[in-house]
């Protein structure tokens, strides 16, 4: 039976459940449908317009919802009776080929009730079976339970734009979006051991694919799908990246690079609500928010525009290798070029820092500190008006613009390029337990099981081979963190980002494209550059590249300082079972470099302030048992 069809308005989607062949649920159905309802009521943050559990006798499912396609129908959990039995799914994400698998459909003689892309994934999984994933183009994550045969199958999209966690104990698998719907189970309860401590410290904020770094909870890995029934569990990889020679010529690549970048941005177009961009001035965000303007201009419509910056960013801003010009004068001759209807939007300091914690009950876990919370607040901005934006995320990892691929000091380090130097993660930990993590030997081993998923080319060089084996990476681990940073910060507010640049046509295309076109001449992202011409003022498409924004204000520095250094006074604070207080003491009262990064090309010395915060509030709200033995 389904129940609990609310009528208060909530935000984002979110999927859970749990499946056990050898129980029977409707023996205790109250008690399963309460624990149900609080693993669903856990997931309000990321939705929904509607809400919805349904209970079988051995499976229990659970959907909060907002509307962006069909508002009036497709409310989950979603039934189809076929030959008697029951074919339900939860779902959450965005179909884009909605319209030509419904035509399939039709064509074979199945009738729909809704216009909802929920009803085509049904349906397609009833016609084609459970490999028909591959069809789809989207970002998604859902679970099908099938009665008839008493499974269930947990599907994620090829990137992992939209996240989903599982874990089993004592024979029953537990599933959600997030991994706190988890804990809302009394069978699942947050634990770290020295392998979890050794992600936070040794690869964080990324995380190895597959891991949800807490003791027994994993994640569906991007483009696999799980099968779920008294046999077990059997993993399917449906998709995954593919090395083979390039063909086309350079004039032919950049067209087809162009083709390929507009039509993700016009089918990621699709919605029954209006739509944003955000854009920084830089040139993924800016030919993103081009082509949407040209696109609703068609229709007589204008397109809304948002930009981030940081109070006092005009006084205190420092450029470095990194980040080596300011955006908001780009943005004004971007938003000017558009005619978009623009919003310049700011953080002040004292915001960035308190929403560290929020953070973290965004992500279940440290994150990217304060290039996390500032983006939480950005978000909530924007989620007051508006229910869907396009984004430029992914093109650095698509195209090439980061400085590990262009600077041969990257190369062969058997090492993930964004954390090239452990040192300022590892000389902050208690010397023990620095011995027992062997950071070094977990990020090596890493590493190296990483690199040996994807195939290299008989005539690549070295050079080119370690070109191909970091941009694999970049999109297996370093997209990854991006895509879950945008996921969690803008779910937790009702707003659905989307990233046309993480489309599975376009990525498997200039995966192969060879460097000598990637970079040719020197010039950084330059196929999709080339192929920008017309689109964009050539200020703005030659632009050398400058990341998200963060904020200079030494006070920032100093408040977080000042709060990390209140926390080590605390005897009773968990984060002291970890690191060396005399040590982070003295880090506190250093001179912060900005320009070397810990991860990535953003977190420099106050992010690890900011980390540091963050894993002691995390270990202290989760109630996280530590087991470091």
């Amino acid at each position: 039976m389904e129940i609990g069809k609310s009528e208060d308005r909530y935000t984002m989607c979110g999927i859970a459940g749990f499946f056990d062949v050898k129980r029977d649920y409707s023996e205790k159905k109250e008690h399963y449908l309460d624990i149900l309802n609080h693993m669903k009521d856990a997931l309000v943050p990321r939705g929904p317009d509607q809400d919805g559990v349904v209970l079988y006798s051995h499976c229990g499912l659970a959907h909060t919802r907002l509307s962006i396609i069909d508002l009036k129908d497709g409310m989950q959990p979603m039934t189809r009776k076929v030959s008697g039995y029951s074919y339900t799914i939860v779902y959450n994400g965005e179909l884009y080929n909605t319209q030509e698998l419904r035509e399939i459909l039709i064509s074979k003689g199945w009738q729909f009730q809704t216009n909802s892309d929920t009803e085509v994934i049904l349906l397609s999984f009833l016609h084609f079976g459970s490999d028909f994933v591959s069809r789809l183009d989207g970002i998604f994550s859902f679970a099908i339970f099938d009665e008839r045969h008493q499974k269930i199958l947990l599907y994620r999209d090829s990137f992992g734009v939209k996240p989903l966690f599982y874990t089993v104990s004592e024979g029953e698998l537990l599933f959600a979006s997030e991994q706190k719907a988890l804990f809302c189970h009394p069978a699942c309860k947050p634990c770290i051991t020295l392998q979890g401590i050794r992600e936070i410290f040794g690869v964080g904020p990324a995380r190895i694919p597959g891991s949800g770094v807490y003791r027994g909870i994993y994640e569906v890995e991007p483009g696999t799908y799980l099968s779920c029934s008294k046999y077990g569990i059997r993993k399917v990889t449906y998709w995954h990246l593919v090395s083979h020679p390039h063909e086309d010529s350079y004039e032919k690549t950049i067209r087809r690079a162009k083709e390929l970048v507009e039509s993700a941005v016009e089918r990621q177009m699709v919605s029954d609500v209006p739509i944003c961009t955000f854009l920084s001035g830089g040139v993924d965000s800016s030919l993103v928010s081009s082509i949407c303007s040209r696109e609703l201009k068609k229709k007589g419509e204008q397109l809304t525009t948002f930009s981030f910056d940081f109070d006092g960013n005009e006084k205190y801003f420092k450029a470095n290798a990194f980040q080596p010009s300011q955006d908001r004068p780009y943005v004004e001759q971007m938003a000017a070029y558009l005619g978009s209807n623009h919003h310049f939007l700011t953080c002040d300091y004292e915001t960035q820092a308190d929403l560290l914690e929020e953070s973290v009950k965004a992500h279940d876990l440290p994150c990217m500190a304060d290039v996390d919370s500032s983006l939480l607040h950005f978000c909530r901005l924007v989620s007051k008006t508006q229910k869907v934006v396009l984004t430029g995320e992914c093109a650095d990892e698509v195209f090439g613009g980061y400085p590990w691929f262009h600077r041969e000091e990257f190369f062969g380090k058997e090492t993930f390029p964004w954390t090239r130097d452990l040192l300022p993660r590892k000389e902050l930990l208690q010397e023990g337990l620095l011995q027992e993590l062997a950071l070094d030997d977990f990020v090596r081993n890493s590493y190296n099981e990483a690199v040996s998923q994807i195939e290299t080319l008989p005539g690549e060089n070295e050079t080119e081979t370690n070109r191909r084996q970091i941009g694999y990476l970049n999109i297996r681990f370093f997209m990854q963190t991006l895509l879950n940073r945008m996921d969690r910060t803008s779910m937790h507010w009702g707003l659905e980002a989307r990233v046309p640049f993480a489309d599975r046509k376009l990525v498997e295309y200039i995966f192969n494209v060879p460097w000598e076109m990637k970079a040719k001449d020197g010039v950084v992202k330059n196929i999709l550059r080339q192929g920008g011409i017309g689109l964009l003022p050539d200020e703005v498409l030659f632009r050398k590249k400058s990341p998200y924004p963060k904020s200079y204000n030494p006070f920032y520095e100093r408040l977080l300082g000042n709060r990390l250094a209140s926390v080590l006074e605390d005897s009773n604070a968990p984060i002291l079972q970890i690191v060396d207080k005399k040590k982070v003491l003295s880090f506190i009262e250093s001179v912060k470099d900005y320009g070397k990064p810990w991860y990535g090309q953003l977190m420099a010395g106050p992010q690890m302030l900011a980390y540091l915060l963050q894993v002691n509030f995390w270990l202290k709200e989760y109630k996280v048992d530590l087991v470091l033995s």
